[in-house]
């Protein structure tokens, strides 16, 4: 047996590739839901709103202190022990067996890539003018129409480099999901694997296709942030005349 077979690698391409909708279904979902998340918590930084404001602090820490796959544990063990308390002790009906391990995956990796879009958008939201808020003021607005209109768009060109680095991280981390019996690219991969004991081969595959997947929403972001910032300045120059 060769050391690595090339042909054997690329007969398996389309079988691994069946795992990227999978993949792109937990990083996008996840990256929206935890982007709301995010600035909800960033916000209750921002102006330290009693109470939310520590245990936003907290929330951050402790997510960002923690390995991703011990969350996905935790949740994916966490919620069915909590449901059956539930079902002992309020007489609830609920079978945690009917919940798809996609729902727990879910939950971990919004709540997981929250707290790190709430750091990215916090010091997006700070890095702004504060004469912005003002000069929304005396033009009539309300501090959530300033907001709005005003300090979130130009927070979000300042915030979407490291959006979209933490995009890239998300697609890479979603290989982890196969701990918790998700199946998307590395786990139809160790399938394959473990079936023809061509480890090498399959891993390899999944290597390049999560390369490629990155590759491609680095140059959308790229794009994206290009397409940003000819705007805002287009926008300054209107504003000067």
């Amino acid at each position: 047996m060769s050391i690595i077979d090339l042909s054997y690698a690329w007969e398996q391409v389309p079988e691994v590739l069946k795992g990227v909708p999978m993949t792109l279904t937990i990083a996008v979902i996840s990256m929206l839901f935890g982007f709301v998340f995010g600035l909800l918590i960033a916000f209750c930084r921002i102006y330290k709103v009693p109470i939310l404001n520590r245990l936003a602090v907290f929330y951050i820490s402790f997510i960002r202190g923690t390995p991703l796959i011990v969350q996905l544990y935790v949740f994916f063990y966490g919620i069915p022990a909590l449901i059956q308390i539930m079902n002992d002790h309020l007489g609830w009906n609920m079978e945690a067996d009917q919940i798809s391990p996609l729902i727990y995956a879910l939950i971990a990796y919004t709540l997981n890539t929250s707290a790190y879009q709430s750091e990215i958008l916090r010091s997006a939201i700070n890095a702004t003018s504060l004469g912005q808020m003002e000069a929304a003021y005396s033009v009539g607005m309300t501090t959530i129409q300033g907001i709005w209109r005003i300090i979130l768009p130009q927070a979000f060109v300042v915030a979407l480099p490291n959006l979209g680095n933490t995009f890239i991280g998300l697609i890479k981390a979603t290989s982890l999901a196969f701990a918790v019996k998700v199946i998307e690219i590395m786990a139809i991969s160790k399938i394959i694997a473990n079936n023809n004991y061509r480890y090498l081969e399959l891993y390899l595959v999944a290597s390049i296709i999560y390369w490629i997947l990155c590759f491609v929403f680095e140059r959308i972001f790229a794009w994206l942030e290009n397409k940003m910032r000819t705007y805002e300045a287009n926008m300054e120059v209107d504003s000067a005349h």
